[in-house]
């Protein structure tokens, strides 16, 4: 009966795999990463205008968005430029360009980890601002803008 059990947990994650890929899942992934993203800048961004000082926040934050930038171009496979996405054609009819654009923002992001653990303040607060210039130049270039 065990052994039945996981058989079938087997095949379903095996199913779920295969549709792991789709495009339709992927833009919802990309999404996903792009509000985890925000998320942290702004949380961030709340910690080092005063708002809020919960002891080690910065830290988590400063990782996270280091983390979640390692590989923003893998979040736009060939395929996912349709639907209901801001991402302009650009990011694959500039692809090399976008490369740039994404590598900058894993450069910035990791600069500011790093500022938070030196602690810094200006420094912490230089590196913040770059990973902000990086966010705009990518999003001025490759996204539709908000309504």
């Amino acid at each position: 009966m065990k052994t039945g059990a996981i058989a079938i947990a087997a095949l379903l994650s095996l199913t779920s795999l295969a549709h792991a890929d789709e495009p339709e899942n992927f833009i919802k992934y990309r999404q996903s990463m792009m509000t985890a993203i925000g998320g942290h800048n702004g949380a961030a961004s709340q910690i080092l205008r005063g708002k809020v000082a919960p002891p080690g926040h910065l830290a988590m934050h400063a990782n996270a968005l280091r983390d979640l930038a390692s590989d923003l171009a893998a979040l736009f496979p060939e395929g996912s430029d349709f639907g209901e996405t801001k991402a302009k054609a650009e990011i694959w009819s500039d692809w090399s360009g976008f490369e740039k654009a994404a590598g900058d923002s894993k450069t910035a992001t990791a600069a500011f980890a790093e500022a938070v653990a030196g602690g810094d303040a200006g420094n912490i607060e230089a590196a913040f601002k770059q990973v902000g210039e990086t966010c705009k130049g990518c999003h001025k270039t490759y996204r539709e803008k908000d309504d």
